[in-house]
């Protein structure tokens, strides 16, 4: 029998017995104790941050018994929450050394390592619990999603959102159709956060080269501020393994402040913008509630790029075709602060927009969430007035104990439920069947912001065939580099994936 096997049977056995029992409208869910679940063997790969919490919320209902994280002061430091972890900087030598005494990965790293350190693990059979975005590209949200299948897994992403009941009750009454058939979609964010626009970079040469210019007239003191920059790079990374931290992205330089440990979000290279950042939150119930699956065009503009950084603010535009239940319809997003217009919230009697949120409009009114996660919603017909939820309309809850009054919290507590009853379908944003294919949805937005870097004018269209994973009008394209952000390739002797596997 293979440890794979063996550990999966151990698992049901010797949870079953602790196993109680949740009801929600519509369904039955087994919830597994936290007690019964300890069985459960977990690495928490990128553990600060948000990784803090993942692994802290993982460590409830499993026993952490690995850590991993490329900087050592944050590695000391969360080693100190768990009875004896095994810690590790690369993730590789954690999976050569524990890969058979583990059964579930919490993956918290930057957006551009979340595909080769989930995929090893999938392939391993190894249940997985990762950060949104899923990924940084369209191409590996689905394969990750092609590995958790095949390999029967159960896989869950940080948008936490999903385990609110508002949220889901909100995606069902839109279905039943309480605001009638769908109209428009508009989602907004006040992401970024962090630094982002064109010329942000710095190396050690450009920089010696600005204390030269700086202080032309006092050469010796240039010469102090580049060798106290050298020695604050030197003390840095005693602590960080930058080599880790770059994993299968283009070399580049280590620098005090613009990647390590938040600013990544704001690269190409690393992160996905405020799109990648938020939209997994804030467009996570409109996905649901209108079935935001395969654009076939989007177009952006933007306040102007470099390819290297991503634009301080865009907006992007998303063409959905029509399905079974709904028409066609056109969903539009908005960042930094940016919202709508104003006629779309004075249509339906809001006064005060929030900064973050989203809108949904039908023909018999709207549904307005005022939060990245749908915690909070209204239905509005026009003027404002309130539309009644339509009567025994029923949605799957999450399972909920005395521990989980977080929903982030509850969040892990439904990935670890599936993993006890080994039913993959119990994670509501599982890779296969929701979080691979929102990702997919909300990334393609970055190939219009990519093919929209001149500032305040709208980019090139970009069309799509989503079920092709392909740019069907690329040869028309006079933006470079489009087809990387769709298929990524590898660099550093990561391995590379097969996208033949996809077809």
């Amino acid at each position: 029998m293979s440890i794979k096997t063996s550990r999966r049977d151990f698992l049901k056995v010797s949870t079953i017995a602790g196993a109680g029992f949740m009801v929600g409208a519509g369904n039955t869910v087994k919830l597994a104790r936290a007690s019964a679940l300890q069985g459960v063997a977990v690495a928490g790969i990128g553990v600060g941050g948000k990784g803090s919490s993942d692994i802290q919320q993982a460590g409830i209902y499993g026993n952490v018994v690995a850590l991993c994280d490329i900087d050592k002061g944050t590695l000391e430091g969360q080693a100190k929450n768990f009875k004896q972890p095994k810690c590790y900087q690369d993730y590789r030598d954690l999976y050569a050394e524990m890969m058979d005494k583990i059964d579930a990965v919490v993956v918290s790293t930057p957006d551009h390592t979340h595909t080769c350190i989930t995929a090893q693990a999938l392939k391993a059979g190894k249940h997985a619990y990762t950060q949104k975005p899923l990924t940084r590209t369209i191409g590996e949200a689905r394969y990750l999603g092609y590995l958790a299948k095949k390999n029967g897994v159960c896989t869950q992403m940080g948008n936490q959102g999903s385990t609110l009941d508002s949220m889901r009750n909100c995606v069902a009454q839109i279905k039943a159709g309480v605001i009638g058939e769908i109209k428009a979609v508009h989602i907004w964010t006040n992401r970024p956060i962090w630094a982002q626009g064109p010329n942000r970079d710095m190396t050690m040469a450009k920089f010696e080269a600005q204390m030269k210019k700086d202080f032309a007239d006092d050469p010796e003191l240039a010469e102090e501020e580049v060798a106290a920059k050298k020695k604050q790079i030197a003390d840095a990374l005693k602590n960080i393994d930058w080599d880790c931290w770059i994993g299968p992205a283009p070399k580049r330089e280590f620098w005090p402040g613009i990647y390590h440990s938040f600013q990544w979000r704001g690269w190409w290279d690393f992160g996905s913008g405020s799109l990648g950042d938020m939209a997994c939150h804030t467009a996570n119930m409109p996905y649901g509630a209108c079935d935001l699956k395969f654009p076939t065009e989007v177009v952006a503009e933007s306040s102007g790029h470099d390819f290297n950084s991503f634009p301080a603010l865009s907006k992007i535009w998303f063409q959905f075709p029509a399905n079974d239940w709904r028409d066609a319809v056109e969903v539009s997003w908005f960042d930094a602060k940016t919202r709508p217009d104003a006629s779309i919230f004075e249509k339906y009697g809001i006064t005060k927009p929030t900064d973050s949120g989203s809108i949904i409009i039908g023909t018999k009114g709207c549904a307005y969430s005022p939060d990245d996660y749908a915690r909070n919603y209204e239905l509005r017909a026009e003027g404002g007035a309130k539309l009644e939820e339509i009567k025994g309309v029923e949605y799957r809850k999450a399972p909920t104990d005395a521990k989980s009054g977080d929903f982030d919290t509850r969040n892990k507590l439904e990935w670890f439920t599936a993993i006890q009853e080994n039913k993959p379908e119990l994670c509501w944003s599982n890779f296969p069947e929701f979080a691979g294919p929102l990702t997919e949805t909300i990334l393609l937005g970055n190939l219009a912001v990519w093919a929209a870097p001149e500032a305040g004018k709208r980019g090139e269209t970009i069309k799509w065939d989503a079920k092709k994973l392909e740019v069907t009008n690329l040869a028309d394209l006079k933006t470079p580099g489009v087809a990387k952000l769709v298929r990524p390739e590898y660099e550093n002797g990561y391995e590379k994936i097969d996208w033949s596997e996809l077809n």
